[in-house]
């Protein structure tokens, strides 16, 4: 049976996913699982390295799945390819090399965000909340559905936020993804305003969808996600 572990991105724990359950095929395997620090899974130590963000998570991130890495959670993925066994594929979802560039959100724009976190981290999650609900189809809805799914305060801690905002300005997947230690399948919303041009003319696009898609189109992304874990699957057999 194929088999997907879904990953959450930053300030996100695994709820973000809960709307996809009524669409899954019932031949899929789907585990949805929290980086350290986010629901009760226990925080890593402050300045904690990608070694140690691994052996945090090498139980959870098995090597006969197909991994799916929404936005950070799919930049931490593929940096984790350096030290755990390498999965059967990693669909990257609204994410690419790096969180920056020159054609989507700015080095400088990171930099005002991350000192406006510092300021007032709750407000500042709230306002990311809004700021990527911006490209669904109905924004207002989506960031209800965000508020209602997550309440109105991210369920890890102030370091492991900051943690994360660390890896969103520094992590850079450029030399792994040039050469992949297994198959990697991008996907991106077509109004994704968080990544840029030219990271979505490499994706496969999907229609009427911003950095949520599995808010916005769940059933087209549990349809796509299975279908790729079904491919891989197969592939992996052959």
């Amino acid at each position: 049976m194929p088999r997907l572990v879904l990953l959450s991105g930053w300030g996100v724990d695994r709820r973000i996913w809960a709307s996809l359950e009524a669409h899954w095929p019932a031949d899929i395997d789907v585990l949805s699982v929290d980086w350290p620090g986010y629901g009760h899974q226990p925080a890593l130590p402050e300045n904690a390295s990608l070694d140690q963000l691994a052996d945090a998570m090498v139980d959870r991130l098995p090597e006969d799945a197909v991994w799916v890495g929404w936005s950070l959670g799919g930049l931490l993925a593929t940096a984790l390819l350096d030290t755990l066994p390498a999965p059967r594929g990693l669909v990257l979802l609204g994410a690419g090399e790096r969180f920056c560039g020159d054609d989507g959100v700015s080095d400088d724009e990171l930099a005002s965000f991350r000192r406006a976190f510092a300021r007032d981290p709750r407000v500042t999650w709230q306002h990311f909340l809004r700021w990527q609900a911006q490209g669904e189809p109905n924004p207002r809805h989506a960031h209800r559905q965000l508020q209602a799914l997550l309440g109105d305060q991210p369920s890890a801690d102030h370091a492991t936020l900051a943690a994360g905002l660390d890896w969103l300005a520094t992590l850079d997947n450029t030399q792994r993804l040039n050469t992949p230690a297994c198959p990697v399948i991008r996907l991106v919303g077509e109004h994704d305003p968080l990544v840029g041009q030219r990271a979505r003319d490499r994706a496969r696009r999907l229609a009427y969808a911003g950095h949520c898609p599995m808010l916005s189109q769940p059933a087209t992304l549990a349809a796509v996600l299975a279908e790729q874990a079904s491919a891989l699957a197969v592939k992996d057999t052959v």
